[in-house]
């Protein structure tokens, strides 16, 4: 991995075609939340879809925990559609054929002289990109669990989050003067774009309640 890319750095914002074969920036996707990225090997190999199936049962709580999740593998479109299916994600996967993140990070795992993949790294991003931890994941149990996920993420409300400890004199007063600003995520966004992530956030709920 290149030196640059270090807690606290600003990881690069790159611009990549998800499933659907639309180009979205990571800074999009994240908008005003934290982030997991994983930079995966890909479809063809079976930890990497151990960990996504483990991701998949951990998305329901980024949703309601205002956590964006992002899969990024060097496949093509065909191939990126078939990975996220294959494992039933519901988040976005984005596609890397020319390998540009490969190449630009230095994360060839040139040990694999047939797949040619990323070194399988999972970030931890605070708002705004700022690496908050990385995992090295060539080693299957260099990856993170949706513990350590979820305790990460924890670290990173309370500090982004004024709010975080609502029980507070000063937050009350804050409440009673109308300073909404120190209330996510009243004064963040639009209340049309507030009431479209609640109504996604439900949508998800559903699904996984329909499906077992």
């Amino acid at each position: 991995m290149k030196d640059t890319i270090q807690p606290g750095a600003t990881f690069p914002d790159y611009e990549l075609p998800d499933h659907t074969d639309t180009k979205r920036k990571l800074s999009d996707i994240q908008g005003i939340n934290p982030m997991v990225l994983v930079l995966s090997r890909g479809g063809f190999c079976p930890k990497d879809r151990q960990q996504m199936h483990q991701l998949r049962k951990f998305s329901p709580q980024c949703t309601v925990g205002y956590t964006s999740l992002v899969t990024i593998a060097c496949e093509d479109l065909i191939g990126i559609v078939e990975y996220r299916q294959g494992v039933g994600a519901d988040w976005p996967f984005l596609y890397d054929e020319e390998r540009i993140i490969q190449k630009d990070l230095d994360i060839l795992e040139y040990t694999d002289q047939k797949h040619k993949p990323m070194i399988p790294y999972t970030l931890v991003l605070e708002p705004g990109l700022k690496i908050y931890k990385i995992y090295n994941g060539y080693y299957y149990w260099g990856r993170p669990s949706n513990h350590e996920l979820h305790m990460d993420l924890r670290k990173i409300s309370k500090k982004i989050r004024p709010d975080y400890k609502l029980d507070t004199p000063e937050m009350r007063k804050k409440w009673e003067n109308d300073e909404k600003e120190a209330f996510f995520p009243f004064e963040k966004m639009d209340k049309q774009e507030m009431l479209a992530r609640m109504d996604y956030a439900m949508d998800q709920l559903r699904i996984r309640n329909s499906t077992g």
